[in-house]
């Protein structure tokens, strides 16, 4: 998906320069190009588009930029000084991210070739600082990024931006199904669909339980088959009950069916809203988020779209990403941990080894033992991720975890589990996350980082907050009161 996307390398500079000048920044800018999109820190392909000279180039680039839905958003630089005011007009009317790349071509200063034609040609420090007070003095939304073109650190940040640009085109995109409503009298589940679509692009349809009951019944013996040769090869099966498989099986072939038909990404069910089906999908849900969509538990629409949007930001890292829900503390002071899980659907993705399938009751309900993968979480660094409704406005809460292998097998557990750290510590963190609203549900991930996060959330116009190693509870409520203040002026 990230290769489907390219972001357009937009350089500033005038025609007081001359030809041959302006000749040079558009052969060092289709160099920089290049070199920037074989490395691995770039996950998109950047494209030169053009050296602009006049406020008609700007403005034409920017509106080219808006209708190309290859183009996931546009970064700039100024080679020489480029008057801003000709900016004007083009950046009023982008619609796309906008990076602005204030580096330059050279290293280091020559000390013997420095005359002033070299000066006159390589002068981004006084060019980038020019754009970058038009940027400020507009008041648009930008990603800053500072240093040199070919350092890794550089292209690192660069290609973090590049990935939550890509999550905004991907979410502006994004349709869910919902089959059922959410699960009755809870609260966070709740949500304006109207406005995630205003601010979001989410587009979140609803399809009764009995219409994915119908297409079930559809779905024949033969795809059946196949569906389970798929579940052989990529888990172990430790039940010799095939039937219960089966019926997870035709359960998830019917739901991706709906949302191929439907053109949609990811999907929510509940418990609660089971009408014609004989198990509530367990082992379904976990293997089409396995490939990417987006789900969430007793119609939490919100956590099945971030789930998506994740992973569609990670794609091509290491780790995984996957819906999860925070079920027990161990309080041991000084190593206290939380203990994620699920009654079913958790994301192979963040598997430690291969999970297996099993099949035990629920112990809540009033279906049949369904089929679900079992396993333990992989270690590695990451973050929990919670989008709420506040009234008014969108929240996006993250923060900062370790993940670590189980300190204990909980063997009488049958369901996949993960075991963090929580930042600052697990009683801080946990009375920041409670202070900010976040939900019970939220997205796990230890393939992307708040960084990214926070790219996505200023490009989407929405509020951020970040639980991370710094924070305390008295830093947060302030931050919180000046962020409603802030809020309630927009």
């Amino acid at each position: 998906m990230l290769k489907d996307y390219e972001f357009w390398f937009v350089v500033g500079s005038q025609s007081l320069y001359g030809p041959e000048v302006l000749e040079t920044v558009a052969q060092r800018a289709r160099e920089m190009a290049e070199k920037l999109s074989e490395s691995k820190e770039i996950p998109c392909r950047i494209v030169y588009k053009a050296t602009v000279e006049t406020e008609a180039e700007g403005t034409r680039i920017m509106l080219d930029a808006n209708y190309d839905e290859r183009c996931a958003g546009v970064i700039t630089w100024c080679h020489t000084f480029s008057p801003s005011k000709m900016w004007i007009h083009g950046l009023q009317l982008l619609q796309k991210p906008w990076c602005h790349f204030a580096t330059q071509y050279n290293r280091h200063i020559p000390d013997k070739e420095i005359d002033m034609d070299y000066m006159n040609l390589n002068q981004s420090a006084h060019g980038d600082r020019e754009h970058g007070f038009i940027g400020a003095r507009m008041r648009l939304s930008r990603k800053v990024v500072v240093g040199y073109w070919e350092d890794a650190s550089v292209r690192k940040e660069l290609g973090s931006w590049m990935r939550g640009a890509v999550g905004a085109a991907f979410s502006r995109k994004l349709r869910l199904i919902r089959f059922g409503d959410n699960m009755r009298d809870v609260a966070v589940t709740e949500g304006d669909k109207v406005e995630a679509e205003i601010k979001l692009g989410w587009q979140v349809d609803y399809w009764p339980v009995g219409h994915l009951a119908e297409v079930m019944n559809e779905v024949s013996e033969q795809a059946v088959d196949s569906k389970m040769e798929e579940y052989r090869s990529r888990y172990l099966f430790a039940t010799d009950d095939l039937d219960s498989v089966r019926c997870q099986a035709r359960e998830e072939i019917a739901i991706r069916r709906i949302l191929k038909r439907e053109g949609a990404l990811g999907f929510v069910d509940t418990f609660q809203d089971l009408y014609g089906m004989e198990q509530l999908p367990g082992l379904a849900s976990q293997n089409i988020m396995a490939d990417g969509m987006g789900f969430g538990a007793e119609g939490d629409w919100k956590i099945s779209g971030m789930t998506a949007i994740v992973k569609a930001m990670g794609e091509g890292l290491e780790g995984g990403s996957t819906f999860m829900e925070d079920y027990n503390y161990d309080l041991e002071p000084g190593g206290e941990l939380s203990l994620g899980a699920h009654m079913l659907e958790v994301c192979p993705s963040v598997a430690a080894e291969k999970p297996r399938i099993e099949i035990h009751p629920l112990s809540i309900g009033d279906r049949k033992p369904p089929a679900r993968l079992v396993f333990e979480g992989a270690a590695g660094t990451g973050a929990v991720i919670s989008l709420i409704d506040m009234g008014g406005r969108l929240r996006l809460i993250v923060q900062d975890i370790e993940c670590i292998r189980p300190t204990m097998k909980m063997e009488n557990l049958p369901v996949a589990r993960v075991m963090w750290k929580s930042a600052p510590d697990l009683l801080t963190g946990l009375k920041c996350w409670i202070l900010a609203g976040g939900a019970h549900h939220s997205v796990l991930t230890t393939q992307i980082n708040a960084g990214i996060m926070e790219d996505w959330a200023e490009i989407m116009g929405i509020e951020f907050v970040h639980i991370s190693s710094e924070s305390t509870a008295e830093g947060l409520k302030q931050q919180l009161f000046l962020n409603d203040l802030a809020w309630k002026l927009k």
